[in-house]
């Protein structure tokens, strides 16, 4: 037997590592590779998916706020859900024109985050049972003809619901680290008046 051979079945006669080595070491690259860039995208986990949320849910409702505010009120047209119904409809016009507006500053920010996330879904329920819901409907075919941007008889609740599920993560984990929730609580905890 020759001093450089082996009877290991992972390196060959000549110290060079087997076939099945290779593919053992190949796979254990890829795998710390792997873990790196998910270490990385980890690190943004709670930061940038949750600021990405707020900027476009704020630009959404900030759009529709502005609209209603240098818009006629046209709400007289529509008949809105208990316990909404007990107040008049130009008080529900100056409520939602200035949720929208004050909300999508609140979501830029990050401030007031969960409350702003459950009043703007509330808003967006309203405008959903008021709006965007099919007037008639007899079948879950029929309905669903109203899964739709644009109205075209059926109703056009899609884009609601995309919102609905946007804000979700930001009303159950809150406004993330780039916040101003995230400051202000850290600020409070570290003053140590939590106790």
């Amino acid at each position: 037997m020759k001093a450089n051979s082996t009877t290991s079945h992972d390196v060959s006669v000549d110290n060079v590592p087997s076939h099945k080595s290779c593919k053992a070491m190949t796979l254990t690259a890829l795998v710390a590779t792997y873990q790196r860039i998910t270490g990385v995208l980890d690190s943004f986990n709670d930061k940038l998916p949750r600021l990405s949320l707020r900027l476009i849910l704020a630009f959404e409702f900030w759009e529709a706020g502005m609209m209603k505010l240098d818009g006629e009120n046209w709400f007289d047209q529509l008949t809105f859900p208990f316990p909404f119904s007990l107040l008049s409809n130009d008080s529900l016009w100056a409520m939602g024109t200035w949720l929208e507006i004050i909300g999508a500053i609140a979501l830029v920010v990050g401030f007031g985050t969960r409350f702003f996330a459950l009043s703007m879904m509330i808003l967006t329920v309203v405008a959903v049972n008021t709006v965007h819901w099919p007037v008639e409907w007899h079948s879950l075919a029929e309905l669903s003809k109203g899964y739709t941007i644009t109205d075209s008889g059926h109703g056009n609740f899609k884009l609601p619901l995309i919102y609905l599920i946007m804000f979700m993560p930001l009303l159950f984990g809150g406004a993330g680290k780039w916040s101003l929730d995230y400051l202000l609580k850290r600020l409070y905890c570290n003053s140590g008046l939590n106790q």
